[in-house]
């Protein structure tokens, strides 16, 4: 374990927008004054004269990055995920979803590992409203060279996006030669008695837990779903037929994230037990960031647990 590599996607954020720059002129990044956390200072370091601080008015950031957008540039809008899923809504949907602009949200600190800055900043409801906006596109990276490709991929994209980051560093997972395509799922482990569908910091968790359930002669499917709208219906509804049970894991309150996208499809085309395991409907607290992963369930070993349970059910 000593050897694992662990980066936060929210620093390959701000690398990529430095990247980027260089190939998009057009490219501007707006900030709510958090550019430090949000690793938008890298930008701004390197192309001041294409960085806004929008100042701590989220609402007016959503609007400037619609106007800068209909006016022709390629604009990123980076803030909390709590502040801007939470606080500027109504302006990223009426304002960005509804005339369906092509704004890039880059939402940091999203979910519980946002550690000791409390409930009020640990969104775990963003997944949830922005998939109730029609047309919004949802990319939450399971490592920062997943993260790095969805930034290059969403510059062509028509409509509006939301991308999820975290504050927590994780396990890289992917190499150079990954190959990210939007809307696409991706199965990393062989199995065939259960599927382990999980995205973002989840899916290293996923993958430690389908080892451990080879150890007891489970063969767990890990698949990992890092476009969580538009969902990747083929590679569930498969992975249903195939296993006949589906466990859910994600950094995200059970109701109206990944496991009810996925809870979604299954019912309505091939009906398996669908288990999930996320923030149980309930807020967080202020706490080290790896303790109130453990203490919310969202482990490897608590997706064991429920991969068994998923198993029990389809008998």
């Amino acid at each position: 374990m000593a050897d694992i590599i662990k980066k936060a996607t929210r620093d390959a954020y701000g690398e990529s927008l430095v990247a980027l720059a260089a190939e998009y002129p057009d490219l501007v990044v707006l900030d709510a004054d958090l550019s430090a956390a949000t690793k938008t200072g890298m930008f701004r370091k390197a192309c001041p004269d294409r960085f806004i601080n929008c100042g701590i008015a989220e609402q007016n950031m959503m609007s400037i990055a619609a106007g800068l957008t209909a006016s022709g540039k390629q604009v990123f809008a980076s803030t909390f995920a709590m502040f801007a899923a939470g606080r500027a809504f109504e302006q990223v949907r009426n304002s960005i979803g509804y005339p369906h602009l092509p704004v890039k949200i880059g939402a940091t600190h999203a979910g519980i590992s946002v550690g000791e800055d409390g409930a009020s900043h640990q969104c775990c409801e963003d997944i949830a409203l922005m998939r109730s906006i029609p047309g919004m596109t949802i990319i939450n990276p399971a490592d920062a060279i997943e993260a790095k490709k969805a930034m290059r991929a969403v510059m062509t994209l028509d409509g509006p996006v939301y991308l999820r980051f975290g504050r927590l560093a994780v396990p890289i997972i992917f190499d150079e030669s990954y190959d990210f395509i939007i809307g696409k799922g991706v199965q990393l482990t062989q199995g065939d008695d259960v599927a382990i569908i999980a995205t973002g910091l989840m899916v290293a968790e996923a993958l430690t837990a389908a080892e451990l359930l080879k150890n007891e002669g489970i063969n767990a499917r890990v698949i990992n779903i890092s476009t969580i709208k538009p969902l990747d219906h083929d590679i569930v509804l498969k992975a249903a037929a195939e296993t006949g049970a589906i466990v859910t894991a994600e950094e995200h309150n059970i109701i109206g994230g990944l496991g009810g996208a996925v809870a979604e499809t299954v019912c309505e085309a091939l009906p398996v037990p669908v288990v999930r395991v996320g923030v149980n409907d309930t807020f967080g607290q202020s706490g080290p960031a790896l303790e109130l992963l453990k203490i919310y369930g969202l482990t490897a070993e608590n997706i064991v647990t429920k991969a068994k349970q998923a198993l029990e059910m389809k008998k």
